[in-house]
């Protein structure tokens, strides 16, 4: 383990991703269009206001694993990264799509100099990832990408249930290098 990977945090908690005030960047479980949505993607666009969705039309449309930054308007983050996440069964393979998602979010976040990034669990709602396996597949993308980052220093998975979170605290123990709380 390199210091650069012990250096790095990861943590999961249960709560709403929305309401991260101390990570400097959420990410948002996005859809193509990037624009509002259920789940996650409502969340966040309900909290930041309809200036997201505007300086999201540009950006669209996005592909399966692809994640682009915008500001955060209203949330009291800087930034929302926004992810488009594998549906489980049809956009092939999905296990490698989603390791994009992550690899590709975290290194938008150094690249902007960001020190902390909270996820949900992308997928794992109505695209129907099973969330045993996304949660091992986004543990390894993490453990895979530490020694790239420069600047985040806190990773965290914001889940949304107690189960959800023993699940992702679960793969986050039996991935080897991840530090945690």
């Amino acid at each position: 383990m390199t210091d650069r990977t012990a250096s790095v945090r990861v943590e999961c908690v249960q709560g709403n991703i929305a309401a991260q005030p101390d990570m400097d960047a959420i990410v948002n479980a996005a859809n193509g269009e990037l624009m509002p949505g259920s789940g996650v993607a409502g969340a966040i666009h309900g909290a930041a206001g309809p200036e997201l969705a505007e300086e999201c039309r540009p950006l669209a449309p996005i592909q399966p694993g692809q994640a682009v930054i915008t500001g955060a308007h209203k949330l009291p983050n800087r930034h929302v990264i926004h992810c488009l996440g594998p549906v489980y069964g049809v956009d092939e393979p999905s296990d490698r799509l989603l390791a994009e998602c992550i690899h590709n979010a975290l290194r938008l976040a150094d690249h902007h100099g960001l020190a902390s990034i909270a996820f949900p669990a992308i997928s794992t709602g109505v695209f129907g990832y099973p969330l045993d396996q996304a949660a091992e597949v986004v543990m390894e993308a993490v453990a895979d990408t530490l020694d790239e980052l420069r600047t985040v220093r806190t990773i965290r998975f914001v889940l949304f249930s107690d189960d959800d979170l023993a699940v992702f605290e679960s793969a986050r123990k039996a991935q080897s290098g991840l530090a945690g709380d």
